[in-house]
């Protein structure tokens, strides 16, 4: 991974850009979950409804703790044989997250990452907004080709890299044993 690029990644985020870059399976779209106007962006681009809510990123579970309530002892041996890893987990979270974030829900789509890049990019700013990059309707972006032809010059940076290798999108458990995806 070029320092350079990371770096202008990190800038990205921490300036309230949105920026893409490859995750597990597909490209997506970040930026920092704090910040309600990127978010903002991040749904108009998408053209998705804001009560769907969002996936979050992290490279550690530490980094989700001001986001998502404690986890009991069942709930973590149910999560962590699969993290880091493609599962995202819909757990409870903190009322005071944004409805831009977890949209109509008590709770929030969250993963750990075991995508290199972007496990670096997660322990320089910590967590992220991570939606597939695409419009609504259309099939995620698999290149940076792709990206720009959907996204044009709308976002902010595109991080270079190469996906992860996995055939489909993060699964998306709950705990009580529901595949949403």
């Amino acid at each position: 991974m070029n320092s350079w690029h990371l770096s202008q990644a990190v800038r990205c985020i921490r300036s309230g850009g949105v920026l893409a870059y490859p995750t597990e399976a597909v490209w997506g779209l970040g930026c920092d979950p704090r910040d309600d106007d990127a978010i903002a962006r991040i749904l108009e681009l998408k053209d998705r409804p804001w009560q769907k809510g969002l996936v979050m990123v992290a490279s550690s579970l530490e980094q989700l703790h001001d986001w998502i309530k404690p986890l009991s002892a069942d709930d973590l041996n149910q999560i962590w044989p699969t993290w880091p890893g493609p599962v995202t987990w819909v757990l409870p979270c903190h009322e005071q997250v944004s409805q831009m974030l977890r949209g109509e829900h008590n709770s929030l789509a969250v993963r750990l990452t075991d995508h290199p890049l972007v496990r670096q990019l997660c322990d320089e700013v910590g967590p992220l907004v991570s939606t597939s990059a695409n419009p609504a309707g259309k099939e995620p972006a698999r290149d940076a080709f792709r990206v720009r032809q959907y996204f044009a010059d709308e976002l902010d940076y595109i991080l270079p890299g190469a996906l992860g290798g996995r055939a489909q999108p993060s699964e998306i458990r709950t705990l009580t044993g529901q595949r949403l995806r």
